[in-house]
């Protein structure tokens, strides 16, 4: 027989742009990226924040560099994409606005949009066609929500957002898939992190969101980072147009 082999997880000589990571998941996801090998371009607005991710990689023996800017401007993130292909992409930028879908301002609506989907949507179309161009066989992550499946109470306008995102990665991994490149998404329950310790600080909601996770605790962004270099590895080599639900088992009814 020949023997099969596991495929690597490690990511020793990849470029990887991460969004969203100055904080929460986004940043946690750039330090698991970086542990794996891979130099990591960190990107978001607050570059007091993004010093400290590109810190805390390089402390621990990683390669990384701190990119400020607004991923909702397409004209800069277009400038961005039009170098060098990278090999990894991995989106963690998000913004939720909840309220009942009566109150729903078009405001809020437009700010969720503009960040959750159009710039998702630019972000995968033009790391894709470099990839292509370069002859890069790439890996883009998306962090989706485990709301791609769902509803919620006062989430519809995320909610819309995340479903747009999960159906623009299917129909992108049939184009980009004769090219060997792959976009999948990682749909999380809710996570512990800064933007959301309001939420965690209310009893009643914290109540709601331990009753309907099966596991009965709230998410770590540990636990995410796994997923986040399993997409960005040979280990899911054969896998594109899906989303991985880390969600406690929330979704199983």
């Amino acid at each position: 027989m020949t023997r099969p082999y596991t495929p690597s997880f490690r990511l020793d000589g990849k470029r990887a742009l991460v969004t969203g990571a100055s904080s929460g998941i986004g940043q946690a996801c750039a330090m698991a990226l970086g542990d794996a090998g891979a130099n990591v371009t960190c990107l978001a607005r607050r570059a007091d924040k993004l010093a400290e991710t590109v810190a805390t990689i390089e402390q621990d023996g990683g390669t990384a560099t701190a990119r400020a800017g607004d991923q909702t401007d397409l004209d800069a993130m277009k400038a961005l994409l039009d170098g060098p292909a990278f090999d990894i992409v991995l989106n963690a930028a998000g913004l939720a606005r909840h309220s009942p879908a009566v109150d729903t301002t078009p405001s809020d609506y437009d700010a969720v949009m503009d960040l959750n989907l159009k710039s998702a949507y630019f972000l995968s179309s033009w790391s894709a066609a470099a990839m292509i161009r370069d002859g890069v066989q790439g890996s883009i992550t998306h962090i989706s929500s485990q709301m791609a499946q769902v509803g919620g109470p006062d989430r519809a306008v995320y909610c819309a957002s995340k479903h747009g995102m999960d159906g623009f990665v299917k129909a992108m991994a049939i184009e980009f898939g004769p090219h060997r490149v792959r976009i999948n998404s990682i749909c999380p329950t809710f996570i512990l992190t800064d933007l959301t310790r309001p939420t965690f600080a209310d009893p009643d909601k914290r109540a709601w969101i331990e009753d309907k996770i099966k596991l009965g605790r709230a998410g770590e962004v540990e636990d995410i980072m796994g997923a986040a270099v399993y997409f960005a590895s040979d280990a899911s080599a054969l896998v594109t147009g899906t989303s991985l639900l880390v969600d406690g088992g929330w979704t199983a009814d």
